[in-house]
């Protein structure tokens, strides 16, 4: 094991047929993740495997309250604020080997309070799986926070033109408006194509299937997911500790000696 600090250098780690890099100076990135020699991820900047954090999805407005208080966020999706502050920002690599690694981030302006964000990155011994973990924290004042990841999965990586199928259950989905944001309404779920946001109280269960090739499933303990496959390239299954707009729905409050954790696992199993 070894202990940087470098927000410079690339991380790969690697675990039986697994192999994947994180680009620390790009958000924590993870830019590539390939199985059995496959890459699984849409390559470019802004995609891959990137965090949310300290909130998901749209902001409306970029405003929000707390403890009475109204914020203002930069605008960087049309009307709103999006997808938090750390995505772009250069993290630094705490420790690594080889198929694990920490990194960490610090928090401060544009977001009006002082925190950090840790993510842990790690392969299981067999390479038949990723765990993903974030942990929120405050470093002085309290403030509200939600955090998840963004990843987006090649449609067709095996070139066969079939595509990707996408299998959950959710017990609800938050009803969007023409805003694109949820209009706090719980309706049953519909059939796709979704830019859409659901309910799954007892955990994101989502299951991916390249057919012939590869099944992967992306679990979290958190209760919502944001589903989006209206694009050719790429579908994206983003689990968050709440809705798009939820630091002014669904806010989890971070403070000194509580922060905000969260956890999701990718596994896979191939199917030929």
């Amino acid at each position: 094991m070894t202990d940087t600090a470098t927000t410079e250098a690339d991380v790969t780690l690697r675990a039986g047929d697994a192999e994947l890099t994180v680009e620390p100076h790009r958000g924590c990135r993870i830019a590539s993740l390939k199985v059995s020699g496959t890459e699984l991820l849409r390559q470019g900047n802004r995609y891959g495997a990137f965090v949310m954090v300290p909130w998901c999805g749209r902001t409306d407005q970029g405003r929000f309250r707390s403890g009475g208080e109204l914020y203002q966020l930069p605008l960087d999706s049309g009307p709103h604020a999006i997808h938090g502050t750390v995505r772009d920002a250069a993290w630094r690599t705490l420790r690594q080997d080889g198929r694990s690694a920490a990194f960490i981030c610090e928090l401060s302006d544009p977001w009006p309070w002082e925190g950090r964000v840790t993510q842990i990155v790690e392969l299981d011994e067999g390479g038949e799986s990723l765990t993903l973990t974030l942990g929120v924290e405050a470093t002085d004042a309290s403030f509200p926070a939600q955090a998840g990841w963004h990843p987006w999965f090649l449609r067709d990586p095996y070139g066969r033109g079939d595509g990707v199928r996408i299998d959950f259950e959710p017990e609800w989905q938050e009803e969007r408006g023409v805003d694109h944001l949820p209009t706090g309404k719980r309706v049953p779920p519909k059939p796709g194509p979704w830019d859409d946001c659901f309910g799954m109280p007892d955990g994101v269960d989502v299951t991916l299937t390249w057919p012939g090739r590869l099944e992967l499933k992306v679990t979290s303990r958190a209760e919502w997911v944001v589903v989006y496959d209206e694009q050719p390239e790429a579908v994206c299954v983003e689990p968050q500790t709440g809705p798009p707009n939820g630091l002014n729905s669904h806010p989890h409050l971070v403070t000194a000696i509580q922060p905000l954790e969260a956890a999701t696992t990718w596994s896979w199993r191939t199917l030929s």
